[in-house]
């Protein structure tokens, strides 16, 4: 008969300790291997249980590995060329062509927000937050480095036409996964007493 742990005692999870000490990891500071294809849909699988109120779906995932990352660099060059208020540089439009090959996959998670009286805007957004962090939290949870970015990029017009997104879509973020090259060193975290208060 197995014992129960006593209310308000601590107890040792593995769960907790992978979140505490969970951190992302710079694409540059990512190599190969990528999750291999039965891992991507495990990830894409765990990203897609997030919270979600009145089961919107308010998200979608694209998927950039192998020559995609290459071909979607020529997508960035040029709308950085078009877009940007000044000529870019020869080596600002390189940096733009290799932005996605630090890492050997990118994920994309696109916010699609639906009107829907019991499902506020608000709430179909956060899900899609949720949604990115939980691919970064199941492809650490597999042994590979995550990062979860933005960007120019990720606002950009062109850059959306390009992702065929609705008007509906934006966003969220992509999400870069690889093995990391090195242990990553911690960051300075808040204290709880700056950011917690009791009503």
């Amino acid at each position: 008969m197995t014992s129960q742990p006593a209310a308000g005692k601590s107890v040792a999870s593995p769960t907790l300790q992978f979140l505490l000490a969970r951190r992302s990891v710079k694409p540059a500071a990512m190599q190969e291997p990528g999750p291999t294809g039965s891992e991507l849909e495990q990830i894409l699988t765990a990203a897609a249980r997030v919270p979600d109120h009145k089961k919107m779906v308010p998200w979608r995932f694209i998927v950039f590995s192998g020559d995609a990352r290459a071909r979607f660099g020529d997508v960035l060059a040029e709308v950085c060329a078009a877009e940007d208020r000044e000529t870019p540089s020869p080596q600002r439009l390189a940096i733009e062509r290799g932005r996605f090959l630090d890492a050997p996959l990118v994920v994309g998670v696109i916010s699609k927000v639906t009107p829907h009286p019991g499902a506020p805007e608000w709430e179909q957004v956060l899900s899609a937050g949720a949604a990115c962090f939980n691919v970064c939290l199941a492809a650490n949870a597999l042994g590979y480095a995550s990062n979860w970015l933005t960007g120019w990029y990720a606002y950009s017009p062109g850059v959306k036409t390009r992702l065929g997104l609705a008007e509906h879509e934006r966003v969220a973020g992509f999400v870069y996964i690889g093995t990391a090259k090195d242990i990553p060193e911690d960051r300075e975290r808040p204290r709880l007493a700056d950011i917690v208060t009791r009503f």
